[in-house]
C-alpha cells in the first residue's frame, strides 16, 4: 500500500549516520550498479570516499528524513554534497584594471535518489529545497518558508557556499523549480555542449610532446588552477559567446585537491581497463601551457575518452587532438568527446573531425547564492573535471 504524504513541516534534511549512508547505497545498487555486485558497488563508493575530493569533511551524505526519527533507515529520499575550491571574477571598477578575483566554497552535488516506493511525493523535490539551506551562507537566502517548519539544523564541514552545480539526467525542470524558497529560483542550465570525434587509424610520433600519468597529473592542477585565476583576471565581462552575454559575475570550480583525478577511478572502477602507458593526460613540450586530462566511459558502448581538461591556442589545438585521438586508438577507444570546447576552438574542431551538438543528458546546472540572480552569472570552464 502507497505510504500517505507527510506534512512537510514533519520531515528535513540531516547528514547521514554511517548506517544511513550504507542504505542509501543498498538502494541505489540495483537501479545504478552496473554489473557490479551489491558488495563491490558499496566498496568503490568507500573507496571513493577515502580520495582527496571527499576527505575532511567535503564529502557528505544527507537524508530527507522525519524530525522525530532522524536516523531510521526508513528515510524519504538522499543526496550527496562535495565541498569544493573555487572562484569568482568580478568586474573591476576600473576598465584598465584587472577582474577582481576572490577565492570561495561552492558544491557539486551528486547522487540524488529516491526509492521507487517513495516517489510520487514530493521527497526528492522538497530535499533539493532544503539543501540550499545547508550549503548556502543563510545570509544570502530569502526568509524560510513558514509551512516547512524550522530550518535544517548547520552541519559542520557545510554551508557557506556562493554557488552549487549539478548534472541532470531528468531534464532541467525538477531541479530549476527546486528554489530555497519555494517553486522556481533552483539549478539553472548551462552548456549541455559536447563535441564528438571519432578515433580514426591515423598514427604519429611523440616527438614534442610528454606523456602525464595519474602521479604526474597533480602536478598539473596547481598549474592549471593558477592559469584559470590569471585568465579569469583579464577575461572580458562581456563575450556573445557566453552563455550569459553581460554577466554580473564569472564562476568556477577548481581541478585541485583531487577534484580532477577522481574522474579516474570513479571511471575505471572493477574494471579491466587501463590506458596505454598508464597515461591519462598528455602536454607540450616545448608549450607547457597546452596540455589535456581524460577519463573514459565504459558503459554503455560505444567506450569513450572524455577529456575532462584542455587548454590550447587556435595554433596548438590541432596538435593536442591527434595526442588525445592517439592516446584513445592506443587504448582500443574508438571515440573522444570534450564537453563544452570553447567557441574560438570549434571551427577547428571541425576541420579535424569533430562534431558538436547539445546533449539531452548529464545537464549541467548551476545556482547562485551572491548578489544578483543565477540568470546573471556565467559558469566559466564548465567541463567534465568537475562533474560529480
Amino acid at each position: 500500500m502507497a505510504e500517505p504524504k507527510v506534512d512537510l513541516a514533519s520531515i528535513s534534511l540531516f547528514r547521514a549516520t554511517p548506517a544511513q549512508v550504507e542504505e542509501t547505497r543498498r538502494r541505489r545498487w540495483p537501479h545504478l550498479g552496473g554489473t557490479l555486485s551489491l558488495a563491490e558497488y558499496i566498496k568503490r563508493d568507500e573507496e571513493m570516499d577515502v580520495l582527496d575530493h571527499a576527505t575532511e569533511g567535503k564529502m557528505i551524505t544527507w537524508v530527507l528524513a522525519p524530525r522525530e526519527d532522524s536516523t531510521t533507515l526508513d528515510f524519504m529520499s538522499a543526496c550527496r554534497t562535495y565541498k569544493r575550491a573555487s572562484l569568482i571574477a568580478y568586474p573591476s571598477s576600473s576598465p584598465s584594471e584587472p577582474n577582481s578575483v576572490q577565492e570561495t566554497t561552492s558544491y557539486g552535488v551528486a547522487a540524488v535518489f529516491t526509492p521507487p516506493s517513495k516517489r510520487g511525493r514530493g521527497y526528492a523535490g522538497h530535499m533539493m529545497r532544503l539543501l540550499h539551506w545547508v550549503t548556502a551562507s543563510r545570509a544570502n537566502l530569502p526568509n524560510f518558508p513558514e509551512a516547512w517548519g524550522a530550518p535544517p539544523e548547520e552541519v559542520a564541514d557545510a554551508g557557506g557556499g556562493m554557488f552549487s552545480v549539478l548534472w541532470s539526467d531528468v531534464g532541467e525542470g525538477f531541479y530549476r523549480s527546486a528554489g530555497p524558497g519555494g517553486e522556481g529560483g533552483g539549478w539553472e542550465k548551462r552548456g549541455p555542449v559536447s563535441t564528438v570525434w571519432e578515433v580514426g587509424a591515423e598514427e604519429g610520433d611523440d616527438e614534442g610532446w610528454t606523456w602525464l600519468t595519474q602521479e604526474q597529473l597533480k602536478g598539473l592542477w596547481d598549474h592549471d588552477a593558477e592559469l584559470i585565476r590569471k585568465e579569469l583576471e583579464n577575461m572580458p565581462m562581456s563575450d556573445r559567446s557566453y552563455e550569459v552575454e553581460h554577466p554580473a559575475a564569472l564562476v568556477t570550480c577548481l581541478p585541485t585537491n583531487g577534484v580532477c583525478g577522481f574522474q579516474i577511478p570513479r571511471a575505471t572502477y572493477g574494471s579491466n581497463f587501463s590506458m596505454a602507458g598508464g597515461f591519462w593526460g598528455v602536454q607540450s613540450s616545448s608549450d607547457p601551457d597546452t596540455y589535456a586530462s581524460w577519463s573514459v566511459e565504459l558503459r554503455p558502448p560505444p567506450s569513450t575518452l572524455i577529456v575532462t581538461r584542455l587548454w590550447a591556442s587556435e595554433d596548438t589545438f590541432p596538435g593536442l587532438i591527434a595526442k588525445i585521438k592517439q592516446a584513445a586508438r592506443r587504448s582500443g577507444i574508438g571515440r573522444v568527446e570534450v564537453w563544452n570546447l570553447r567557441v574560438r576552438l570549434r571551427n577547428i574542431a571541425e576541420k579535424t573531425g569533430g562534431r558538436t551538438f547539445i546533449r539531452s543528458e548529464h545537464l549541467p546546472q548551476i545556482v547562485w547564492y551572491g548578489p544578483g540572480v543565477t540568470g546573471n552569472v556565467e559558469w566559466a570552464y564548465n567541463e567534465k573535471f568537475c562533474w560529480c
